[in-house]
């Protein structure tokens, strides 16, 4: 029975919830209601609370375009995932058909490839070193 043991006394004490900006509370009767009551000096507040509401319609504007562009951007890395994975899998199933023809053929064409690149290097090589000159 905490709450009984504050009513009335200086718990609806206007002094107790009297603040700097003009607001005041005063005990109604003998009930549990407090009114509250704005000084006129500080009438500029609806001008305030208009200038608040206009930055947060922006504030939501700005998290709205946030979002739509964070979706945008998920549905495209997720449309690039999809991608890597068919390349990924391409890529195994041609392995697989190389390693078989390979097998299959010997290693007579491997060699054949192996031997033009390297030959290939050595006339670039010998290009660029006479090319110096």
């Amino acid at each position: 029975m905490a709450s009984s043991s504050h009513r009335g006394g200086d718990f609806y004490a206007a002094a107790s919830y009297r603040s700097g900006e003009g607001l005041s509370t005063r005990q109604v009767g003998g009930s549990d209601e407090i009114q509250l009551r704005i000084d006129p000096i500080y009438g500029d507040l609806d001008d305030e609370i208009s200038g608040l509401r206009k930055q947060v319609r922006q504030l939501r504007n700005v998290a709205q375009d946030i979002e739509s562009e964070a979706k945008s951007q998920n549905d495209f890395i997720n449309q690039l995932q999809m991608t890597l994975f068919k390349a990924q899998a391409g890529l195994k199933n041609n392995m697989k058909r190389l390693n078989r023809s390979i097998i299959k053929e010997g290693s007579s064409n491997v060699m054949h490839v192996v031997l033009f690149g390297v030959v290939l290097f050595f006339v670039v090589y010998m290009l660029a070193k006479v090319a110096r000159r």
